[in-house]
């Protein structure tokens, strides 16, 4: 985790600025999530980066509990957060099996494009299962690197994945398609509520999904 800290902690500088080109998938993900929100609601925004998702649907919600393991990342959420004098976030510097997190206390995990760098996704989702409320549903949306791209963004990828094989990145940085993310999410633990491909120069994998009930 240690490795995977600093490197977030060094990308949190350009982050926003790298995440541009892709605004649109952003913009159209952070809209269909709103219509899944209530004012009632307490959601865990699981990897919020540098919280742009947490103050724009602040307003739809009750409160929000934002982490994520890069402190820089939470460092530049907070001053957004400041900014827009939003009172709502709670930004915490941790990760989604810190005992802090009590069984079934969210109506919604948010977890926006990081699925495909973790070490660990089936012991995440099994945790995100166990995190949220029996009505709750898990809204993510992920690029998905084993699907459409564009030609430079397909170039980019093949060179962080050679990064990634020689350490300098020390993260994974998996060739997803839609149907592995839904073997992923859906396989035991939940079922499909909508999902929908966004694609600008990258496809992305938007998908809402609820609990199984239990038999």
């Amino acid at each position: 985790m240690n490795k995977s800290k600093r490197f977030w902690d060094t990308a949190s500088k350009n982050y926003d600025k790298t995440e541009e080109r892709f605004e649109y998938i952003h913009s159209e993900s952070r809209k269909n999530t709103k219509k899944y929100l209530e004012r009632s609601h307490v959601v865990l925004d699981y990897g919020c980066g540098t919280g742009t998702v947490s103050c724009e649907i602040a307003d739809y919600v009750q409160e929000i509990h934002a982490i994520d393991i890069s402190s820089k990342m939470i460092e530049i959420a907070k001053e957004k957060a400041v900014d827009k004098k939003i009172e709502n976030i709670i930004f915490s510097q941790t990760d989604i099996f810190d005992a802090k997190h009590k069984i079934e206390s969210y109506d919604r995990i948010l977890a926006f494009n990081m699925l495909h760098t973790i070490p660990n996704p089936k012991d995440v989702v099994k945790r995100i299962a166990e995190l949220l409320k029996p009505d709750g549903l898990f809204i993510s949306v992920t690029p998905c690197l084993g699907g459409k791209l564009s030609f430079l963004v397909g170039l980019q990828i093949r060179l962080v994945q050679i990064m990634c094989t020689i350490g300098i990145i020390p993260i994974p940085i998996r060739r997803l398609k839609s149907t592995d993310l839904d073997d992923l999410i859906t396989n035991g633990n939940f079922q499909t509520v909508a999902s929908e491909k966004i694609y600008k120069g990258a496809s992305s994998y938007f998908i809402v999904v609820k609990k199984s009930i239990e038999k």
